[in-house]
């Protein structure tokens, strides 16, 4: 049993194959995606998912009772990097949410009032604005109702509300700016929080390898089109086909956010051991719920390394290496109502070294440099507001 279990580990870190990769035709290859996308080839979906398809972002939309505007926008900006929304005065929102870092904060566990960690790594902030739920237990609806729950959080800036609004309150640069986005020079925690909010949405992706290859796929132009296909390599050509087939993963990352916005259990609970987490469960208090986590979004995912809701993975290879073995398996405990159960969407995949280089490969595909901070769009829009 001992060498079984040591012969399984193997396998899972070391990604030793059994199999070769068999040879493929590119240019076949290639010609089939280039076609529109609702005749690229069938995906490898299980009978109960809906399928989405991975494509390009869509456009920003405001909430009817946040609308946008360029000042709103910066006032935002101005709150998310000022440490005062903390009691120390030392933790900003931008603290684990950094621009240079892929707008997370590259640790395990992000930190917060007096250097205490949290249980969870920071997720990134970019294309915030199209998220169904936040966090990674899914406890927020919305940008508005997340922006302040870092602010009460007694780990990460350990404030309440009535403190953050008295201080704000008595800085006048603010009063001013309040007044000019809101028409009023009280601030109030849900005028700080439509900033913030405001400023979130704005943060979009560039656009990656894999969307220009989309793009050669929507152009009839021919030189465009040859120009744009080109982006995207070989290698990552065939991943793109192993992330919707053999290795499965659009059962789960599917969509412009490569994210289901649903929420999944991959083993890794730690179920009555030190580092319990027991995810969605203390949201919903649904056992069913027990160690499920958002599906995050693989837009830019290998800018925001350490990988994991717990930050476990600093190599994404030791991430393909846990999907190729089919997860962290625990079935559910009958004398144990609350025991986790590990996703049945998990399967063992039996990729060669090959596939999961090529599905490495997509991954940098669908990654582009961070966001430097509002995209164009909106800063056309600032233009137009002068």
């Amino acid at each position: 049993m001992r060498l079984l279990f040591i012969f399984t580990l193997y396998f899972v870190f070391s990604g030793c194959n059994l199999v070769s990769a068999q040879a493929i035709d590119f240019t076949q290859l290639r010609e089939q995606y280039l076609k529109p996308q609702e005749q690229w080839p069938k995906p490898n979906l299980d009978a109960d998912i809906t399928h989405a398809e991975i494509t390009l972002l869509p456009e920003v939309t405001f909430p009817k009772n946040n609308p946008f505007s360029a000042a709103k926008m910066r006032l935002g900006e101005q709150l998310f990097n000022d440490p005062k929304l903390s009691r120390s005065g030392q933790v900003a929102c931008a603290s684990c949410h950094d621009r240079d870092l892929g707008w997370a904060d590259g640790r395990k566990l992000s930190f917060g009032h007096d250097r205490l960690n949290g249980k969870r790594n920071a997720p990134s902030i970019e294309n915030a604005a199209f998220w169904q739920s936040l966090f990674w237990d899914g406890r927020a609806q919305t940008l508005e109702q997340q922006s302040l729950m870092p602010v009460e959080d007694p780990v990460e800036m350990n404030f309440t509300i009535a403190e953050l609004e008295a201080r704000i309150n008595q800085d006048q640069a603010y009063q001013k700016k309040f007044n000019q986005v809101f028409g009023q020079s009280e601030i109030t925690a849900t005028r700080i929080a439509q900033a913030l909010a405001t400023y979130q949405r704005t943060i979009v992706s560039r656009n990656s390898a894999f969307d220009y290859f989309v793009k050669a796929g929507e152009t009839q132009d021919k030189k465009l089109k040859q120009q744009l296909q080109q982006k995207l390599s070989d290698q990552a050509l065939w991943g793109l086909h192993l992330f919707r087939t053999k290795a499965r993963c659009i059962n789960c990352h599917s969509g412009a956010l490569f994210s289901d916005n649903k929420f999944h259990n991959l083993g890794l609970t730690y179920y009555k051991r030190k580092r319990e987490d027991l995810g969605r469960y203390n949201v919903t208090k649904n056992p069913d719920d027990i160690g499920k986590f958002k599906t995050p979004s693989l837009r830019n995912v290998m800018n925001s390394k350490p990988w994991m809701h717990n930050g476990v993975f600093p190599s994404i290879a030791g991430v393909l290496n846990i999907y190729n073995a089919g997860g962290f398996v625990f079935n559910k405990d009958p004398n144990d109502p609350l025991s986790p159960q590990t996703s049945k969407i998990l399967q063992p995949l039996s990729l060669t070294s090959k596939e999961k280089k090529a599905l490495e490969a997509f991954l940098h595909s669908i990654t582009s440099a961070p966001a430097a901070g509002p995209h164009k769009t909106f800063i056309v829009q600032e233009l137009n507001e002068v």
